[in-house]
């Protein structure tokens, strides 16, 4: 692979595994957060305003974000018994059109995304909830989980095409979240 290419590739993957890393830890408020919500309604008859509404606006994040580095180590859903049948040279053959496939859907969701956050973000918009967060920075996760997801797709597409198919060191779900 030209050097510029793998520095593309191992760039775009690099802070795409930073990503999913860092909104892992969200679940270190995710998980408290519900619990809490589910002891205060159930185990007190005190439901919060905020407790369930604050859970899902982190898991939004915490879900696309985590995504693009999904794409890389292959946690994606997969057809497995196609794959398992199939020889590696047409799964690689799968992979080489599934790559521009998946690029082309996140752009195309990109260019619906971004109007609708910048518009959120216009309108100041919040969830008009009796909590009333605002929610015009977690609609521009959106756009920014598909520019991710776009950009991984293209350097897993450069990956197989320059038949770089060891993943980088570090990549995998055995190191740990």
């Amino acid at each position: 692979m030209p050097h510029v290419l793998g520095a593309f590739v191992q760039g775009v993957t690099t802070v795409n595994r930073l990503l999913f890393k860092a909104c892992s830890l969200l679940l270190l408020v995710i998980v408290p957060v519900m619990l809490y919500a589910v002891v205060a309604r159930y185990g007190f008859n005190t439901p919060s305003d905020w407790g369930l509404e604050l859970a899902t606006l982190l898991f939004g994040p915490y879900f696309l974000l985590g995504g693009p580095y999904l794409l890389h180590i292959g946690g994606h859903v997969n057809l497995d018994l196609v794959r398992q049948a199939a020889s590696p040279r047409l799964n690689r053959i799968f992979d080489l059109i599934n790559y521009p496939v998946i690029a082309a859907f996140a752009a195309v969701l990109l260019y619906y995304a971004w109007p609708f956050a910048v518009q959120s973000y216009d309108l100041g918009e919040t969830s008009y909830t009796s909590w009333n967060p605002i929610i015009w920075p977690v609609k521009f996760v959106i756009p920014a989980a598909l520019v991710l997801l776009f950009l991984q797709a293209v350097a897993e597409w450069f990956r197989l095409l320059f038949n770089d198919l060891a993943p980088p060191a570090g990549a995998g779900v055995e190191e740990g979240l």
